[in-house]
């Protein structure tokens, strides 16, 4: 279980709060409502029986390859949430996922995104979209790529069954490397709990999937988000200009209009409203606000999980024309995970607006460790931006319950 305390980690982020009593050493208020907004407990299925005993109030469960998208889909056949009050109460009974279905980055070679019915060649799709150029015996190890269009339509399916589903986890990786092939002993040796597809330990090859491959497949991802009103989950590494370059195109041409000071100042007081269309609406009114969503080429709300970016990046996401709602979640393993990004943890959460953050454990279980990462990360992103625990937790939890419903 998670300590109540913690010793500083010299950056600066426990002496953020003048207050006597730091949130590190506080007793952690796990009924506020503490919600993750990115995990993988599917990767481990023994995990989903330990849901239900569980401090965090919600969790989101990311599908990332073929072998998961059925297993997130009958985690949340049983335990989804089915309403807002679900995040604003303590829970009575194991209720409490988000599903999220989506194909990740590492695993995109596996798609082809070619308009025709079948594949024409196994070898050449995997040539085309992998760097450097796959030997035989590689393309061999590796599955036989599926249609794009196939896994959209089944995706769309899935939203359709679960109306708080959705889309993720999607994104850009240009760190990652293909893992090398099972040898008979690692097969062997391998933990029968662990849901298959992953890297599971092995090596890493010398291959990548090249940027343009991974782009073209997030798109049509985010396309679809957009078609059905939900909201993302997008992973980010190395690649942040991509990325941001990518969302930009999806969203060229919708951009709001930027109302200049001049511009405010000559409309009298109350004549004109330039606020979203959506203020004032009924927040419980989660039908009718799905009923009059119109579909757009891009999802209505972005979260960009583990951001790692340095601050002018975040700033670059807060332009005021931007017609996305995008929120930046923080994770323990990822941003405190080393000392070169826990460096400039505290600033880039200092410049997250109060209103867009969110936390995450990024887990591959659930249970005691899936709630000792929130604890920690929540801790740390409260003592960096001077809240009390409760306050700090009222706050991102309305955050989450805004990043799922609207």
């Amino acid at each position: 279980m998670c300590p109540t305390s913690h010793q500083p980690t010299g950056n600066g982020t426990d002496d953020a709060r003048p207050s006597s009593q730091s949130p590190s050493q506080a007793p952690f208020p796990w009924h506020v409502g503490v919600c993750d907004a990115h995990c993988h407990p599917t990767d481990t299925m023994s995990s989903i029986a330990r849901i239900g005993g569980m401090k965090a109030r919600a969790i989101t469960i990311m599908a990332t390859r073929a072998q998961d998208q059925d297993l997130v889909a009958d985690v949340s056949n049983n335990l989804a949430i089915s309403s807002r009050n679900d995040l604003r109460t303590e829970a009575e009974g194991p209720r409490r996922v988000v599903p999220a279905f989506g194909w990740h980055p590492w695993f995109s070679h596996q798609l082809f995104d070619g308009a025709e019915s079948q594949l024409s060649s196994k070898a050449k799709h995997y040539g085309e979209v992998l760097t450097p150029a796959p030997d035989a015996e590689f393309i061999e190890s590796l599955p036989e790529p599926r249609r794009l269009a196939d896994f959209l339509a089944e995706t769309r399916q899935r939203l359709e069954r679960n109306p708080l589903a959705m889309v993720g986890e999607v994104g850009v990786d240009k760190a990652f490397r293909l893992p090398q092939n099972w040898d008979r002993a690692e097969q062997s040796a391998r933990e029968a709990g662990i849901t298959p597809g992953g890297r599971e330990g092995r090596m890493l090859s010398p291959y990548h999937v090249k940027p343009q491959h991974q782009v073209n497949i997030l798109k049509a991802q985010l396309r679809l988000a957009g078609e059905t009103g939900r909201a993302a989950s997008i992973h980010g590494v190395q690649a942040h200009g991509v990325l941001f370059e990518a969302l930009e195109s999806l969203w060229k041409g919708h951009e709001k209009e930027v109302i200049s000071r001049r511009k405010k100042r000559l409309v009298a007081e109350g004549a004109e409203d330039f606020s979203s269309s959506d203020e004032g609406e009924d927040d419980d009114d989660d039908e009718g606000r799905r009923a009059a969503y119109r579909p757009k080429p891009f999802p209505p709300r972005i979260c960009l999980h583990s951001f790692s970016a340095p601050v002018q990046m975040l700033r670059q996401y807060l332009h005021p024309a931007i017609p996305v709602e995008i929120f930046f979640s923080f994770s323990t393993c990822v941003n405190l995970g080393n000392a070169g990004l826990e460096t400039k943890f505290a600033e880039v959460v200092k410049a997250c607006p109060d209103d867009r953050l969110l936390v995450e454990s990024d887990l591959h279980m659930a249970g005691d460790e899936m709630d000792c990462q929130l604890e920690q990360i929540a801790r740390k992103v409260c003592a960096v931006k001077g809240w009390e625990l409760e306050e700090g937790l009222r706050i991102i939890r309305n955050n989450y319950e805004r990043f799922i419903f609207g």
